[in-house]
Parts: structure tokens; C-alpha cells; sequence
């Protein structure tokens, strides 16, 4: 399993996550827009029985089965440019993606 977080996105994760041990991260896709994909982050409340952890930069990734294969292989970034701030998937298995950049395709 290769996710990865750069050390912007795993700032912002820490921030996100203040208070909550250790900060989990969940990821993943579910299947939505135009293109088939949509990815999936939020906090993680709970470890499932097909979920998959990894550490890194201090950030516990939950990814369940279903989803790794899709994932596998994505940096985690996070961006701020002026007023805008998201995080950025840098996944080498999208083939395309949507006009509005809101699903994608494998």
C-alpha cells in the first residue's frame, strides 16, 4: 500500500484532527458524478472489519479494502492560493475526469 501524505496536507490533517488520538483520517471513493468516482475524506470515527491502517507523518489513513486498489499509489496534498484552500488528489491511476473536477475515472 502506497498512500502518501505530503507534509502540508499532513499539517492540515493534524489541525483538522486537534484533540482526537490518535488523528485518524479516513479515504476513500464512492462511486458518483459524471465520470464514475468520487473521493472520499473525513475523519475517522470508527475501524471497520474490512479497513486497512497506515501511518504516516503522524496521521493514522484508514482505507477500506474496496477503495485501495483505486488509492493505491495517491499523494495527499493540501494547497492554499489566496483565499482558496483544498486538499489535492494526486492519484496516477485517474484516466479522466470530469469538467468540474468533482469525480473521475479509473
Amino acid at each position: 500500500m502506497n498512500i502518501r501524505l505530503t507534509e502540508a496536507a499532513a499539517k492540515r490533517v493534524a489541525h483538522i484532527l486537534a484533540g482526537q488520538q490518535p488523528p485518524m483520517l479516513r479515504l476513500g471513493v464512492r462511486k458518483s458524478g459524471c465520470s464514475g468516482y468520487a473521493y472520499v475524506v473525513e475523519p475517522a470515527q470508527q475501524i471497520n472489519d474490512d479497513d486497512l491502517q497506515f501511518d504516516d507523518q503522524g496521521v493514522r489513513l484508514v482505507v477500506s479494502r474496496d477503495s485501495l486498489p483505486i488509492l493505491d499509489g495517491m499523494e495527499l496534498d493540501y494547497r492554499k492560493e489566496g483565499l482558496n484552500e483544498a486538499f489535492k488528489f494526486n492519484n496516477p491511476n485517474v484516466k479522466d475526469s470530469c469538467g468540474c473536477g468533482e469525480s473521475f475515472s479509473v
